[in-house]
């Protein structure tokens, strides 16, 4: 498990508009991500929140985009991904991962990536945030994007700002 050294990024996000596109399949699992990270927005005080589900992790991405176009100033990308018996799974995490980074680095709005990549369920569920849980992802990803955002913000600064 990464549990040990994970930052708390505290931001106050007032006035920020954030689009959470989250997968359908594994639902508790996908549950306790949304719930994470609709805790991390509460906590930063962001209330223009919206969320879209899109079939699987391998829709991430084009939606994602979709919405960083269209005027979020940050999404947060939740999905899973549990490893079967065959390449699919290697296939499907690594083109999302690689994706939603594009996304990211071509719209510069920052993208929270919280898309487990686990062997078995017991692992997503152990990550999800759900009571008895022992790492909450969706918050993590939900920060880092928030985090993300208010450095982008000072890095965006008209120079005399920074005087």
């Amino acid at each position: 498990m990464s549990k040990t050294g994970a930052p708390r990024l505290a931001v106050d996000a007032i006035g920020a508009r954030i689009v959470i596109v989250a997968s359908q399949w594994h639902e508790t699992v996908m549950d306790g991500l949304i719930a994470g990270a609709m805790r991390a927005l509460e906590t930063a005080r962001v209330a223009d929140v919206s969320v879209v589900r899109v079939p699987g992790s391998f829709e991430l991405p084009v939606v994602a985009q979709a919405h960083a176009e269209a005027g979020a100033d940050a999404v947060i990308a939740l999905g899973v991904i549990i490893r079967g018996q065959t390449p699919h799974f290697d296939y499907i995490a690594s083109a999302t991962t690689d994706a939603l980074m594009r996304v990211s680095t071509d719209t510069r709005v920052p993208v929270g990536f919280g898309v487990l990549t686990c062997e078995d369920d017991s692992q997503a569920r152990d990550r999800a945030g759900l009571p008895g849980s022992r790492e909450d992802k969706g918050r993590e990803a939900a920060e880092a994007a928030l985090f993300v955002l208010q450095t982008l913000g000072a890095v965006n600064r008209p120079a005399e700002a920074h005087d």
